[in-house]
């Protein structure tokens, strides 16, 4: 009940400050770098990058700086890693479905999906939420034969800089309620995992807009995803 009384009486005040940030913030680029390669030796392992501008490295100058890079080489330390980026800035999860519906059929043993944010700033209902769910891990499964799909919580939004209060606490407040919906779809669908960030709460840790991970956030990232890849890895790479 919380969260549909804010949007009632705080409404006004949090369009407002809305608009605010979004005339007074930088939009940052996506960074350079290449969106598919293929590093290390070892098993073959397949990995599907997914999603919105965080997956898409906003925040750096660099793929190697990004999530995609920092993975590729982390798990090429272990794996003949083939590794494919596909995201951009904006999606939310209804955009991530509708574009992975446009990629040609492939083959991932493991895809790791950032998604969410977007979800929250733009209202995306919990149903709709779940429904998006289920929809991309079907697809991924059937379509692409993913074993392990590895969704990302939606990262602590109450903390990001950009954001003035209320504004911050209430985008907060519906992240937590998303990420709690998440959680439970991945412990009830066979295959789906909620991959649980601890990123440093420090001004430093952010871009320059101070609402995407910067260089040591992605770093933070990268590790615990592929430590939880190379758990998983021994019943998936090929």
């Amino acid at each position: 009940m919380l969260y549909p009384l804010s949007t009632l009486t705080l409404g006004p005040l949090l369009i407002g400050q809305g608009r605010y940030v979004r005339r007074v913030t930088p939009r940052l680029p996506e960074p350079e770098g290449e969106r598919r390669g293929l590093s290390g030796t070892g098993p073959d392992l397949r990995l599907l990058i997914l999603g919105d501008s965080a997956a898409a490295g906003v925040g750096v100058e660099h793929q190697g700086e990004a999530l995609s890079g920092r993975l590729a080489s982390r798990l090429g330390q272990q794996f003949r890693l083939h590794w494919t980026l596909e995201a951009e800035t904006g999606r939310t999860s209804a955009d991530v479905l509708a574009a992975l519906a446009q990629v040609p059929d492939d083959s991932f043993d493991m895809v790791l999906v950032s998604v969410g944010v977007n979800d929250v700033t733009g209202r995306t209902g919990d149903r709709q939420w779940l429904k998006h769910l289920g929809e991309l891990s079907a697809q991924l499964a059937q379509r692409f034969g993913a074993r392990h799909i590895l969704f990302t919580a939606i990262p602590p939004m109450h903390w990001f800089p950009a954001l003035p209060q209320p504004l911050r606490w209430y985008l907060g407040l519906r992240a937590r309620q998303l990420n709690a919906l998440l959680e439970a779809f991945c412990g009830d669908t066979a295959g789906a995992h909620f991959l649980s960030v601890t990123y440093p709460l420090e001004p430093a840790a952010m871009a320059a807009d101070g609402f995407h991970p910067g260089r040591d956030a992605y770093g933070v990232w990268a590790e615990h995803a592929a430590g939880v890849i190379c758990e998983l890895a021994p019943t998936t790479a090929r």
